[in-house]
């Protein structure tokens, strides 16, 4: 069919399906056309100069900020300075920026070089003479082993029953080895150095006072800053479902929509893309893994176990048995943070969760090599991952793209959640019915677990009387989600039936995604992006699971091992 003519004054004008060019007609059109294209190109050939104007601006607003803050506080209040809250969370905020800001633009860019050719090169090679010998690796090691026995000795001399979950760690480290893939293969320094980072990260975060009172900071500042994902639900569905009935559906849920909003925000500004990928090359460096098996076991602590392979997308066809071993067991071993406000809501403590998952990235790569190391040569040492390509032109369109993505893991939540519960009924049903016959009515899938996780809880710490109430949680975990897990603990807590030590250790092992669910998300999803992988997948599947499963014990021993019994609040 013909383009459609527009008549104009007795003339056809162009076809609407032709460019039409616009010239400016009139003084101040024409004026205020040149002004806007000489200002864009002042931008486009100074923007180098424009970003240090601007960084200069923005750097004295904060400073300002600050100076009108530090007044007001020394003439209008009297509250003493308390580095997380008030004035004094300021004062820690702005500490930790610049500290970054000083180090990566000053520190490292001008005395970087120098100091690694200077100071870094000569003592790694003098560290690397010297491990040459075998009577200094001996006696470091032991010094090493000797340090921690003391310390250990002289921190549980009041307590001793916390040594019960040493030996729990020990026993899972022995079937580890036992239950090995290669024995003769492993590689023992990835092995003893995952321990030993979850060990000083325990002390750290869990021991000592200051740490852990910094942890409680700042899981409480993400506590509230979930609970700003409350306002828009509230708004949607209403105050009556979401703030007075508290229904799961309508409270909780939502607010992963404002969670993986911001995850894709900074993921799109490449803000948690950088920051896993340096704490990842330090992981490598300490472990001698590869940069994948490192940045996927620092990525799974704040993003989902699906998100968190997008990083490694290129790599993923090439990796390794052992490598995607890791890659699996460390997604089951820990939970994004996208779903810690859920957790959080049932009645887990956040300080907890966020330890837990910190303190699972080093276990990770410990357990996975040692239930099954690597036997052949890896395609991908590299010392950086190429940038992830983003599926986004702006941040608004991400903000949009992450907020819609919630929508699938909501619906995935609450499909499993009602098939499981449901499933759940039928079996204890089913159970109650047989136990009935034979005159005990009571019988049901949280008793039977409860019996058979008994021993596993003893080695972790917990109490012999709530041992049973324990192993049912961590038998729902595995068999059904933790989300149902964590549910019934939450009722557990507000029936008192849970000691605050049987509290800590549950939390920590039932922070993980090991459950059939995930199992099959977790292949699912490698697979569509790697489809050379599915054999090795369904091969290595249940190891993967189960090392996952060992790796939120471990956690939990060591914080049954490290935290003092008058900490407990």
């Amino acid at each position: 069919m013909d383009d459609v003519k527009i008549k104009n004054g007795g003339s056809n004008a162009l076809s609407t399906h032709e460019p039409l060019d616009y010239k400016p007609s009139g003084w101040l059109e024409l004026t205020m056309s040149r002004f806007g294209n000489s200002t864009e190109d002042f931008f486009k050939n100074n923007s180098s100069s424009v970003k240090i104007i601007m960084m200069f601006v923005l750097n004295g607003l904060v400073i300002g900020f600050f100076f009108a803050c530090l007044y007001y506080w020394l003439t209008y209040t009297k509250d003493q300075l308390q580095l997380c809250h008030g004035f004094g969370s300021l004062i820690a905020l702005l500490t930790i920026i610049y500290f970054f800001v000083i180090y990566f633009m000053v520190v490292k860019r001008f005395l970087g070089p120098w100091f690694g050719r200077a100071i870094w090169s000569k003592f790694s090679a003098v560290w690397s003479n010297l491990w040459k010998f075998i009577w200094f690796r001996w006696g470091f090691s032991t010094m090493v082993i000797a340090a921690i026995g003391f310390f250990l000795y002289w921190d549980t001399r009041d307590a001793p029953v916390r040594l019960i979950s040493l030996l729990g760690l020990a026993t899972l480290l022995i079937l580890g080895f036992v239950f090995s893939a290669n024995p003769g293969r492993i590689v023992w320094r990835s092995v003893i150095m995952g321990v030993l980072i979850q060990f000083i990260f325990g002390l750290i975060f869990i021991r000592w006072d200051s740490g852990r009172y910094a942890l409680q900071c700042f899981s409480d500042k993400v506590a509230t800053f979930l609970s700003y994902g409350v306002d828009g639900a509230a708004f949607v569905f209403g105050d009556l479902l979401v703030r007075t009935e508290q229904v799961f559906a309508f409270s909780s849920l939502p607010i992963i929509f404002f969670i993986s909003m911001l995850v894709e925000v900074l993921f799109f500004w490449g803000a948690l893309e950088w920051f896993c990928l340096k704490l990842g090359q330090l992981l490598r460096q300490a472990t001698l893994t590869t940069v994948c098996e490192s940045v996927i076991a620092v990525a799974n602590v704040f993003l989902g176990m699906t998100e968190s392979i997008l990083l490694i997308k290129p790599y993923l066809a090439l990796l390794t048995p052992s490598e995607m071993h890791v890659v699996m067991s460390s997604g089951f071993a820990t939970v994004s943070g996208t779903i810690l406000a859920t957790y959080i809501t049932f009645g887990a403590d956040p300080s907890y969760l966020i330890t837990a998952s910190v303190m699972s990235a080093p276990a990770a790569i410990c357990f996975s090599k040692l239930l099954m190391p690597e036997t052949k040569r890896s395609l991908t040492t590299v010392d950086n991952i190429q940038p992830v390509e983003k599926q986004d032109q702006s941040a608004l369109a991400a903000a949009s793209r992450g907020a819609t993505n919630g929508i699938a893991l909501i619906l995935n939540i609450i499909a499993n959640l009602v098939a499981f519960v449901s499933f759940i009924a039928f079996i204890n049903g089913f159970l109650g019915y047989c136990g009935g016959l034979l005159g005990n009515p009571d019988i049901n899938m949280e008793w039977i677990l409860g019996k058979v996780f008994i021993p596993l809880c003893w080695l972790m710490g917990v109490p012999w009387e709530e041992c049973e109430l324990v192993g049912s949680l961590i038998g729902l975990k595995t068999v059904v989600n933790e989300f149902v897990a964590y549910q019934r603990m939450g009722e557990m807590l507000k029936e008192g039936l849970l000691s605050p030590r049987s509290e800590l250790i549950a939390t920590y092992s039932l922070c993980g995604f090991t459950n059939p669910a995930s199992a099959g998300i977790m292949i699912g999803a490698i697979a569509a992006i790697a489809p050379n992988q599915r054999e090795l997948l369904s091969s290595i599947a249940v190891r993967a699971f189960f090392a996952g499963c060992g790796i939120c014990f471990m956690t939990a021993c060591i914080a049954g091992l490290l935290m003092p019994e008058d900490s407990f609040g």
